[in-house]
Formats: structure tokens, C-alpha cells, sequence
């Protein structure tokens, strides 16, 4: 039986496969001259953003103030942006105490967010880098044009406690020409102001492989690679044997012969759809669909189930990122070797 010592369902995190799709990706942005700085969302680990440093990563990406407390908890990391307007007297404080423990940079696209840094950082000795956050067309947060971002980055630079730094894009998929062209005017904008920007970030698993498309990219963030997932899959980015990021399931019931459930449902798969038809892919029988989730339950659907009670399987999520956040712990496996449980540690963090 499948990894018949581990209890399911199971996240596993499989070393050999992370470990390779980690020095793959460092190895094209080196070729590229592109600095890399992962976003540890996907992971939650200590471990694996002390890889990530290992391989050639400048420091990490994190989303929230708790997970960059839980990424430096165990050393070996000292260079955090973290990619989130920051608001509240509450959250300011642990960002001031961050900062005296690593470099750190932070993005805001609004003045109010820039005033409230502004009054952490004041008396600070060394100022806090800012870069202004950029809609390229994502619509997502951000300032809309390239002249909002040289208005927004003129006025941080006149903040106590803050210093300019640059700008930040989360790019809409396929459109590096548009996103080229557009920090290209905000660049030209800038230097209207006399101001330079030191770091352009740009980011995104779905195309990394064309990072340097944006070629006025200093930087290039991103986080599924290290996993990867059906998301990635489907858009032709990995394949696969690049997943190292497999959810481990028992079948409880075949009440007839075109359907079986299993015990992981949508506390496990999560309801992340992305686009795609069923909530992820069993490997080795791409003819089965998971066509449904409750909280506990997975219906499995073909047109010969061919399962057993008691069979398992792997399934590649269709979101990796948001499952890895699921349970207390994954398990570590090298090929078809159980290494055992590992906590992850940035898991639940709200803030």
C-alpha cells in the first residue's frame, strides 16, 4: 500500500522534486541576470526559504507580518519585502520590531497607508524602503497610471522615517509588453521628479518562464515553482513530474461503479477551482474526476472507477498555495521514502 505508514489524508511534500524545480528556476533567473526573491506563501517553511537563500535567492517575499516573523524565527533569512498595504497602530509596531532584525522593505499604492509607515518609522535611524505598488492591468491593488506611481513615490519620499525605493507589479499573465511599456513611463515619470527607482519588482508562477520579457525588471518574485500544481500544469509551465506538492488519500466507500469517495474534502483540497474542471488531478489515472467536495468527502467520478476500498491515491491540487495553509503539518518524502512529519510554521497566521 501506498505509503501505508502515513495516516490520510496527508500533504506530501516530495524533497527531491522541490529541491530540483528550486535550482531550475535560480538557474534561469541567474542566465538572465534577474535577482530572485520567493514568495514563501506557497511553502510556509523555514526550511525550504533557507533553500531558496541557499540556491541564490537575495531574500524572500511574504504577504504578512506574522509570516515573515515565522520565516526568521529559525535564522538563515535577513532580506524580507513584504507585498501588502500594512494598516493599524497594532501591525505597525511588529513592523518597527521586524525591522530591527532584518532588512526589510515594505510596498503601499495610497498616501494613507504611507502616512501611517511614516509615523512608525519617524524617529527610526535607518529609514523604511518603500516601493509603490503598480496595477499594470492585473486590477488588482495598485496605483492605476505611471504618473500616480512618481506622484505617490515623490510623496514618500518627502516622509519622515521613509525613503523611496522603487516599484512593485503584479503583472497580468501574458502581457509583458504592456507591462514593459508601462514602468517604462513610470520610470520616465520618476526621473521628472528626481527620483530613481533602485528595485523594480515584478513577479508570478504562471510566467516565469518569461521573466525576463520585462526586461526593466530588477527582480522577480514568486512562489508555486517550488510546488507547482494542476494551475501551473494546465498552462503548460511544468509538467507533472515537477509537482512535489501531493495530497495522500484513502477511498472509504465505491457505492457504485463509476464513482468512489475518499477521506479529504474542502478542509484538505480546498474549494480553489482557478478556471479548472474538478478539484485536482489523480496521478496515474488522469480518466478519474474529483467532481465534488464537502468538508470531509471527495467524489470521485469515470467511467470505470476501478478502486477499492481502502486504495489510495495522490492527487495534485489545483492550488497549492492555499492548501499548504490546510494542515499543522505535511510530510517530507524523498521518491517512495517517508523522511516524517514537519510543522509548518507559517500556517494560520492572520496577521
Amino acid at each position: 500500500m501506498m505509503f501505508a505508514q502515513i495516516d490520510t489524508p496527508a500533504v506530501l511534500i516530495d524533497l527531491d522534486v522541490a529541491e530540483a524545480n528550486i535550482r531550475k528556476f535560480q538557474a534561469h533567473c541567474d542566465h538572465h541576470g534577474l535577482k530572485l526573491r520567493p514568495h514563501i506563501k506557497t511553502h510556509k517553511l523555514p526550511m525550504l526559504a533557507q533553500a531558496q537563500i541557499a540556491a541564490g535567492a537575495v531574500g524572500i517575499t511574504c504577504q504578512k507580518i506574522s509570516e515573515a516573523e515565522a520565516m526568521i524565527s529559525e535564522g538563515g533569512i535577513s532580506d524580507v519585502l513584504i507585498t501588502f498595504n500594512i494598516i493599524g497602530a497594532g501591525k505597525l509596531k511588529r513592523l518597527r520590531r521586524l525591522a530591527d532584525k532584518v532588512t526589510l522593505s515594505v510596498v503601499a499604492d495610497n498616501r494613507s497607508v504611507a502616512d501611517g509607515l511614516s509615523g512608525a518609522f519617524a524617529d527610526a535611524q535607518t529609514p523604511l524602503d518603500v516601493l509603490v505598488e503598480c496595477d499594470t492591468g492585473a486590477g488588482r491593488c495598485g496605483v492605476t497610471s505611471p504618473e500616480e506611481a512618481a506622484g505617490l513615490a515623490d510623496y514618500i519620499d518627502g516622509l519622515a522615517g521613509l525613503r523611496f525605493a522603487g516599484l512593485m507589479t503584479y503583472p497580468p499573465v501574458g502581457a509583458d509588453q504592456k507591462v514593459q511599456r508601462w514602468l517604462n513611463e513610470a520610470v520616465d515619470a520618476l526621473a521628472n521628479c528626481g527620483l530613481k527607482a533602485s528595485v523594480i519588482s515584478n513577479g508570478g508562477s504562471p510566467g516565469m518562464w518569461h521573466a525576463q520579457n520585462v526586461s526593466i525588471a530588477t527582480e522577480y518574485r514568486i512562489g508555486t515553482y517550488i510546488y507547482n500544481d494542476r494551475s501551473l500544469q494546465v498552462r503548460g509551465v511544468c509538467d507533472w513530474a515537477d509537482c512535489a506538492f501531493t495530497v495522500l488519500a484513502t477511498v472509504i466507500s465505491v457505492p457504485a461503479h463509476d464513482r468512489a469517495v475518499i477521506d479529504c474534502g474542502t478542509k484538505v483540497l480546498t474549494s480553489d477551482l482557478l478556471g479548472l474542471n474538478g478539484n485536482g488531478h489523480v496521478l496515474g489515472r488522469p480518466d478519474i474526476t474529483i467532481a465534488g467536495l464537502s468538508e470531509e468527502h471527495g467524489v470521485l467520478t469515470a467511467d470505470n472507477i476501478n478502486l477499492a476500498v481502502g486504495s489510495r491515491i495522490r492527487i495534485v491540487p489545483n492550488h497549492a498555495c492555499v492548501v499548504s495553509n490546510m494542515l499543522d503539518q505535511v510530510i517530507l518524502v524523498r521518491g517512495d521514502t517517508c523522511i516524517g512529519p514537519q510543522s509548518v510554521t507559517a500556517r494560520g497566521k492572520v496577521w
